[in-house]
């Protein structure tokens, strides 16, 4: 079994940076691929962004270039860095381990 528990989440102005965490327990291997994914209001889930090991990256094309993901093996956690936020970024960011999702954090980007 694996839990995972998103934190950082918030109300940021257009432009603005937040920080999400993920605190993972359980069966967890650094070879994990490790990703996020996001859910706008009415829409469907997106995905933002995943890690393999320890600094394998990939990024959706609407973040690329602005946001970071990391991940600290040592300490089962995983971060998004997000700069230069857009009101379209505003969701539901869930982190997830191939078949487990934390219950998610909602970011709102809003004047």
């Amino acid at each position: 079994q694996v839990q995972l528990v998103e934190s950082g989440g918030g109300l940021v102005q257009p432009g603005g940076s937040l920080r999400l965490s993920c605190a993972a327990s359980g069966s967890i291997f650094s070879t994990n691929i490790m990703e996020w994914y996001r859910q706008a209001p009415g829409k469907e889930h997106e995905w933002v962004a995943r890690i393999r090991g320890s600094s394998g990256t990939q990024y959706a094309v609407s973040v690329k270039g602005r946001f970071t993901i990391s991940r600290d093996n040592a300490k089962n956690t995983m971060s998004l860095q997000m700069n230069s936020l857009k009101p379209e970024d505003t969701g539901v960011y869930y982190c997830t381990i191939g078949a487990y999702w934390g219950k998610g954090i909602l970011v709102t980007v809003s004047s």
